[in-house]
């Protein structure tokens, strides 16, 4: 019954036989947890006592590891590193929670309630037997006595090992707290690792990005040093032509000391140069003005009113006329001089004899100041005009008339054909050569320009030639009138004036006038001119060093048909048209020859104003100007009596004389 009731012991392992200590029910009933804070007090004394803890740390050695707890949220990282550092068999000190204590490492073993108490230095007596009652109550005092003395060692040593564990307790919150003042510590070592880090990692960078200028700078370095050595031999040559050139340079320097002597004499002769340029050119403008004085004393002596004869060739289909119809006597030199006389033959029908003979030739001799035969070309008709042409440019008004009946070749002399410079007209000629002698008196000091105008007089209305675009279709009508107050130039309202410099101009404005001019269709030409056209091109010069200015027109008027009204008399209203022109054209041309005459007997009033075209012309025939007319006359027989009409006027022309005629210049 006893045995029964006996608390279970502890069993303590040591150097020495296992000791058995009596727990309580209570205590076994709480569990391992409450065990172990049991055995705490114990452990602390164990501590203290040298053989105790000499047998407690090889039970510990013995003793599996304690597991450390997991650290809580508040725990440092130092500590975690402590328990990395920590070796395996050194005794792990757990951290006690503050709602626990902390816990023995000592394995419990289960107590033997058959095995009686171990007794020290005692040896337990035999069983008795059943019946010795108080053999037995004997040595159960015995041993209860001895249970007694070795409780109370145990109790000795259990507050030894509480009073160790309490200095233990102490010990482990110190170090818990030096741990967490390492752990803060740490921490900061951490941080600051951190940025170290990153200022590592930066410097890495700042690292790289520097050996990469390196790089850089090295391989600039290089180029410097290639470019250095390069400079080097550039500078070893220019050193060579420096002193090359320091050379020639002393060279040329005793050069230019010759020389410098050479340019004074120069100087010297080119003053005396100069000065004879001066005079020459004092001279040369002396001889030009003389030159201009003599050239229009020549064609004052040739006679400022000029009649010219000219017969154009038989054309294909047209017949061959009889043998000496026309006559051209040589000149006065013989046949060598161009022929100056022409001489007409025909029958006078009316003076026919009774029996029937034929009527007697009569012959019409008359003489021009030149007659030109059929085969004579466009080149040679205007060589002998080319002097009183270039009589414009002396500030001389110049005027040309081509004159005759209709057929008789009047625009072929004054346009000529088109295409074909072999058959250029006066127009054409007399504009090339203008320009040519302008260009070669510019070296002289003289600039020329030039303005033309294109006007035809038709049915005594004027009309500008030049009209182009819409101007050309409204038929806008022109007046002549004066420049401007007091002026005596005379100007056509709404025509065009265009200023020309070349051929290329020139021959534009010529094939716009062909196509402008009024033709008509008459019994004497198929193609027949019904209107004069006059081109005009006013000159003006200036030599601006020696304050002289020219200016004067010349005028190339390309007449209508002069045939009389019978030969083109027909019936209808187109002929009547044709005859109203007819009219005009004839009331014109007397006009031009009453003003001529005028201008010949010197009379006071001269006519200008009964025709358009001698009112356009008034500063081309006065007495400062110069005149040419073509007499254009046909060889065939059926024209014989036109021919003699037209030659009978030209004649009468050629025995005016005008006055000396006078240059406009300023």
């Amino acid at each position: 019954m006893e045995q029964q009731q006996r608390p279970p012991l502890l069993e303590v392992k040591g150097n020495k036989a296992p000791s058995r200590l009596p727990v309580s029910g209570r205590k076994l009933k709480r569990g391992p947890d409450h065990m172990d804070s049991a055995l705490e007090p114990e452990k602390k004394r164990i501590r203290g006592l040298g053989p105790v803890n000499k047998m407690i740390t090889m039970s510990r050695s013995k003793a599996p590891p304690l597991m450390a707890l997991p650290p809580t949220q508040g725990q440092s990282a130092g500590q975690k590193v402590l328990k990395k550092t920590v070796p395996r068999h050194s005794t792990a000190i757990a951290p006690v929670p503050k709602s626990k204590k902390p816990v023995a490492a000592v394995p419990a073993q289960k107590t033997d309630a058959s095995a009686g108490p171990p007794v020290m230095g005692w040896k337990k007596p035999s069983k008795r037997p059943a019946w010795d009652l108080k053999g037995q109550l004997s040595d159960l005092n015995v041993e209860l006595k001895h249970y007694r003395e070795r409780t109370q060692t145990l109790d000795q040593e259990n507050q030894q090992l509480q009073a160790q564990l309490r200095e233990a307790q102490h010990q482990t919150a110190a170090t818990g707290e030096e741990c967490r003042t390492l752990a803060h510590e740490l921490a900061k070592v951490r941080v600051q690792a951190e940025q170290g880090q990153q200022e590592l990692g930066s410097l890495r960078a700042r690292v790289l990005e520097l050996e990469a200028q390196l790089d850089t700078q090295e391989g600039l370095v290089q180029a410097l040093q290639k470019e250095q050595l390069e400079l080097h031999e550039v500078r070893r040559g220019l050193a060579a032509q420096l002193e090359e050139q320091e050379r020639r340079l002393k060279a040329s320097e005793m050069a230019l000391s010759s020389s410098q002597a050479e340019v004074a004499s120069l100087r010297q002769e080119t003053a005396a140069q100069g000065a004879l340029l001066a005079e020459r050119g004092d001279r040369l403008h002396g001889l030009e003005m003389e030159r201009r004085r003599l050239h229009n004393q020549l064609q004052e002596l040739k006679g400022n009113i000029r009649v010219f004869c000219r017969v154009r060739p038989v054309l294909l289909g047209e017949p061959i006329p009889p043998a000496g119809l026309l006559m051209f006597p040589p000149g006065p030199g013989g046949p060598s001089d161009p022929p100056t006389r022409l001489s007409l033959s025909r029958s006078d029908e009316r003076r026919g004899t009774l029996n029937g003979a034929p009527a007697p030739c009569t012959r019409h001799d008359f003489s021009f100041d030149r007659v030109f035969p059929p085969e004579s070309g466009q080149e040679e008709v205007f060589e002998e005009i080319a002097m009183l042409v270039q009589s414009a440019l002396d500030g001389y008004p110049v005027c040309i008339f081509a004159y005759g009946q209709t057929g008789s070749g009047k625009t072929f002399t004054m346009e000529g054909g088109p295409g074909d410079p072999q058959v250029e007209g006066l127009i054409p000629r007399a504009l090339r050569h203008l320009f040519s002698v302008a260009q070669e008196l510019s070296g002289q000091g003289w600039m020329y320009s030039f303005v033309a105008s294109y006007v035809e007089i038709y049915n005594e209305t004027v009309r500008d030639l030049l009209a182009t675009g819409t101007r050309k279709g409204q038929g806008t009508e022109c007046k002549i009138r004066r420049a401007g107050p007091g002026s005596e130039e005379l100007t056509v309202t709404n025509a065009r004036y265009v200023p020309v410099s070349c051929e290329n101009e020139v021959e534009a404005l010529l094939h716009l006038a062909r196509q402008n001019r009024a033709v008509a269709c008459t019994a004497q030409n198929e193609r027949s001119s019904r209107s004069h056209s006059v081109f005009q091109l006013q000159i003006t010069g200036e030599h601006a060093s020696r304050g002289l200015r020219c200016a004067a027109p010349l005028s190339l008027v390309d007449l209508a048909g002069s045939e009389r009204l019978d030969p083109a008399l027909a019936l209808g209203a187109e002929e009547r048209e044709r005859l109203r022109e007819t009219q005009a054209i004839n009331s014109s041309l007397s006009t031009l020859g009453l003003v001529i005459m005028a201008l010949s007997n010197k009379e006071a009033h001269v006519p200008y104003r009964n025709s358009k075209l001698t009112y356009l012309l008034q500063n081309s025939l006065g007495g400062s100007a110069k005149m040419l007319m073509f007499v254009n006359i046909s060889p065939l027989e059926e024209n014989c009596s036109e021919t003699l009409n037209s030659l009978r006027f030209a004649s009468k022309v050629n025995q005016c004389v005008i006055g000396t005629a006078q240059a406009n210049r300023k």
